[in-house]
């Protein structure tokens, strides 16, 4: 395989949740493979990964077991469920004590239409992914639970004009 490597051969135990894993080539595949589709059965994946299903399986419940494999889900388009516009709003805060920022991430858990929050280094502290059916839904959201949130000195936001990469898995 050409290209960055998430998963590099130095690297032969992987710690996942406290736990050491021995991360070889067939779970890497194994990773890959239901990156690609999770709702692939076991048999079908042991079929694309060439072991077979025994194997397979205890392989796949290992993952799971570490860690490496956090769960499952739907992709759902925004559109299908009403939610048509996007944004991305800048976060820096007034104040970087542990209390306010655990006060501020504990909030922000609670919006439902923040999909994305990371916690950036420098400026702005953080990022946020917002989803919301219209612009005044958004200006809504912004003006009640964004500026009010714990700590918030200051929002700025952009829109987000198209996803150009999107949901990618990771890397094998």
């Amino acid at each position: 395989m050409n290209g960055p490597k998430v998963f590099p051969e130095f690297a032969l135990y992987q710690r996942f949740q406290g736990k050491i894993y021995p991360m070889d080539d067939v779970d890497r595949k194994i990773l890959a493979e239901l990156q690609q589709d999770g709702r692939l059965t076991v048999t079908e994946l042991a079929a694309r990964v060439r072991l077979s299903v025994s194997p397979c399986h205890r392989r796949l419940r290992e993952l799971e077991r570490s860690g490496a494999i956090s769960g499952y889900r739907a992709v759902v388009e925004p559109a299908a469920v009403g939610l048509t516009f996007e944004a991305l709003v800048f976060v820096s805060m007034r104040q970087e004590d542990r209390d306010t920022v655990a006060e501020f991430e504990r909030a922000l858990a609670d919006i439902p239409h923040v999909l994305e929050a990371e916690r950036l280094f420098g400026e702005p502290d953080y990022l946020l992914r917002v989803a919301t059916a219209d612009l005044a839904a958004f200006q809504r959201l912004y003006d009640e639970r964004l500026a009010a949130l714990p700590g918030v000195q200051r929002l700025t936001s952009t829109l987000v004009m198209k996803h150009v990469v999107k949901d990618r898995p990771l890397p094998a």
